[in-house]
């Protein structure tokens, strides 16, 4: 069933015109003036959306107080995001960023100015509130305005921006630890305000995203950006008359046949799996043993004999930085990688390190040995390999799997169990690891090659993909020519 779907899927990129134009463009985004312009000011003005996740040391807490503070951040997301969806549809991409920044600055300064713990709570109840407009926004305009070839790519780093804030965080509290008052935490918290303010001073040189102006029934606005920034200006080139013509096409056809409710995410077997995907996709991306470290350092580190304040600190820090490494690596790796070659590599891998790294821990408290602790913090670094090597896949993969009407409540979705599975995490064995590998297998399509539009047929029972031809009222192959040429003469 899922090397069929991958080979349809294989079957549509090849015949695709849009794919066809697309790939007779050799010439690189740097070398696009306006291109180039575009990722300038879209990088800043989404990138930061990640890395403003929340820090959450208030006076050094302890027990429950400590784990209430780490999930308060994920209750205040979950609460949100029931109506962020509508939001997004309904205020658009760039404006649900802008909401949502501007949330996030309120909490920044109130955690920042707390003088207890309940203020502090609240604080970062409400910098939960705020992310999932962020991110909700940032994703699917990344995937809908960028010119496809680098989509993948950008949505992949915005996701391992986070690790640029957890850089800063490190270092910022590696310099900050020992210091005899509040301001030892205060410091790492102010600085979380610099993400938002980045983002709303370059959201506003950023266009809005051409399918959701056209969802609007601003069509000329929407073909002009996509002249602009995919054409560099040339209205009539061939790959944006046919690119323009395939979002249209697709995205009248889902606005007229869709309510825009929830209900309709379980009506058809499409988008039952669609959902059932996208809480996968959430859920494993916390409960794969990566909340042990990210929440849990210092108190994994004290367990094989680790106890120093300071090299707690500096382990953090390297860690933080090969994630970036690893991530960005993992993002640029979409571009030649299936989606679910990458997702079983990554998962298959994390189900072995962290057998052989409960194994190290096991040793260590049997025998104090120091090479077993080694070999502990040796394994982190290792899982974490494997686990951002799929980590820039979340946003890239949902946004891709669910159509344009169902975008932003499908990575609405994702978010929900992301964030319930980060309130609700624990310690995750290596059994469950191998049960999210197996899901993936039979359960992930693969959507690496088609377009987002093409992408659309891609869970529906009777599947025109499976016949290298798609059907001419959906915006195929076989009815471009002619519909771009309609649709160009409206422009």
């Amino acid at each position: 069933m899922a090397l069929s779907k991958q080979t349809d899927v294989a079957k549509v990129a090849e015949q695709s015109e849009v794919k066809h134009l697309m790939a007779l463009d050799q010439t690189p985004w740097y070398k696009k003036p306006n291109l180039r312009r575009l990722y300038f000011c879209l990088v800043p003005s989404v990138l930061g959306c990640e890395m403003t996740s929340g820090y959450d040391d208030f006076n050094n807490p302890q027990g429950a107080i400590l784990g209430l503070i780490t999930a308060a951040f994920s209750i205040g997301a979950v609460v949100a995001l029931p109506i962020v969806p509508y939001i997004n549809d309904k205020v658009g991409r760039k404006h649900s960023i802008t909401i949502g920044s501007v949330i996030l600055l309120i909490g920044v300064v109130l955690q920042t100015a707390s003088v207890n713990i309940a203020m502090f709570l609240v604080a970062r109840l409400i910098l939960g509130m705020g992310i999932p407009f962020c991110i909700s926004g940032a994703s699917a305009l990344i995937a809908e305005l960028a010119y496809p070839r680098e989509a993948s790519v950008l949505n992949g780093l915005f996701n391992e921006s986070w690790y640029v804030g957890a850089i800063i965080a490190a270092g910022v509290t590696l310099g900050t630890y020992a210091m005899p008052n509040n301001w030892a935490w205060r410091i790492p918290s102010l600085l979380q305000i610099a993400p938002s303010v980045l983002q709303l001073t370059f959201i506003w040189f950023v266009p809005e995203s051409p399918r959701w102006l056209i969802s609007k029934d601003r069509h000329a606005e929407a073909f002009a950006i996509l002249v602009k920034y995919h054409a560099e200006g040339d209205s009539s080139n061939a790959f944006v008359l046919a690119e323009y013509a395939e979002i249209q096409t697709r995205v009248r056809h889902e606005m007229e046949s869709s309510r825009h409710r929830w209900i309709e995410l379980v009506q058809t077997p499409g988008n039952r799996k669609r959902t059932f995907v996208a809480a996968c996709v959430g859920l494993f991306s916390q409960w794969s043993g990566n909340g042990l470290v990210s929440y849990y350092l210092a108190k994994v580190l004290a367990t094989v004999g680790i106890t120093d304040k300071r090299v707690q600190n500096e382990v953090n820090l390297g860690l933080s930085c090969w994630n970036l490494v690893t991530g960005v690596t993992g993002a640029f790796l979409t571009r030649v990688l299936p989606r679910r070659t990458q997702y079983l590599i990554a998962f298959a891998g994390m189900t072995v390190v962290f057998a052989c790294w409960t194994g190290a821990s096991a040793d260590y408290a049997q025998s104090k040995n120091s090479h077993a602790a080694g070999a502990v913090v040796a394994m982190i670094f290792v899982y974490y390999w494997a686990y951002t090597l799929m980590h820039p896949l979340t946003y890239v993969f949902i946004t891709e799997v669910f159509p344009f009407v169902h975008r932003a409540k499908g990575i609405g979705l994702t978010q929900t169990f992301s964030r319930a599975g980060s309130a609700f995490n624990q310690f995750v064995n290596p059994v469950w690891l191998a049960i999210e590998t197996l899901i993936i297998y039979f359960v992930y399509p693969e959507t690496k090659g088609p377009t987002l539009e093409e992408l659309g047929e891609l869970f529906e029972e009777k599947n025109p993909l499976s016949h290298g031809q798609l059907d001419p009222e959906l915006g195929g192959p076989t009815a471009e020519k002619t519909i771009t040429v309609e649709h160009a003469e409206k422009v």
